[in-house]
């Protein structure tokens, strides 16, 4: 890591639990500014003592990434503290118990939606510049339901997360003559808060063997740390148990 390094910004959405906390971590280990964003203020306030313990300069943004005005002021805020976002991790997700045809609500679809595809475009539109300025890296924590379908995933988590695949590839086709490049990360199941979500949460027992958050994390850094001439289009984590 050359002093370069030191000085770029990276925001991550749904940075309160999870996959996103273990990254802004991960980053703030690297040398990285973080922007922590993510619905509950309580929660970003633990994973920033986390980035401190870490020795990372930390900034506390709360933002639902649903609402596109609070996306632009949360990019405002960040941009008066430490100027320009070079980096995104995009990990913001939602899904719902209810999963099926027979059983979805489409106030929850419509949400599920908006969170995990409306409100990753909205990051990346708000920022472009930004990152075109930066040569700046846009990773988008996908699932494996958006490389592979898996029914158990849900009509809109799947119809949402498989989107987020033509996103990246857009964003790579139209931006990569002003360096910037996106990645679309699709990470099996891993053992977070979001289980909550399954219609049947799984035990300890069920949770053996899953991804961790720090795997994933490790994926992400993998990627922000590539040299600016190697783009990671896609990537795929899965536990070995998977079958």
């Amino acid at each position: 890591m050359d002093g370069s390094d030191l000085a770029r910004v990276v925001w991550i959405t749904g940075a309160g639990s999870g996959m996103g906390a273990a990254t802004a971590v991960a980053a703030a280990h690297a040398g990285r500014r973080v922007a922590l964003s993510g619905r509950r203020p309580d929660a970003l306030e633990a994973v920033a003592r986390q980035v401190q313990d870490a020795g990372g300069e930390v900034l506390v943004v709360p933002l639902d990434v649903s609402d596109l005005t609070a996306v632009a002021t949360a990019h405002a805020t960040i941009a008066e503290r430490w100027g320009a976002v070079t980096d995104l991790v995009l990990s913001a997700g939602l899904n719902a118990p209810r999963r099926t045809w027979s059983d979805q609500r489409m106030d929850e679809f419509e949400r599920i939606v908006a969170t995990n595809l409306t409100g990753v475009a909205a990051v990346i539109q708000e920022t472009i510049d930004d990152l075109r300025a930066a040569s700046g890296v846009a990773v988008v924590v996908s699932s494996l339901s958006g490389w592979a379908f898996q029914p158990s995933a849900g009509v809109a988590y799947s119809a949402s997360k498989t989107a987020l695949g033509a996103l990246c590839r857009n964003l790579n086709a139209a931006e990569w003559r002003n360096g910037v490049r996106a990645t679309h990360l699709c990470p099996g199941d891993v053992d977070t808060d979001f289980l909550a979500f399954r219609p049947e949460v799984p035990d300890e027992a069920g949770r053996e063997g899953m991804l961790s958050p720090e795997d994933v994390a490790r994926a992400v850094l993998f990627v922000l740390d590539s040299p600016a001439h190697v783009r990671v289009d896609e990537l795929v984590l899965t536990p070995t148990h998977l079958r």
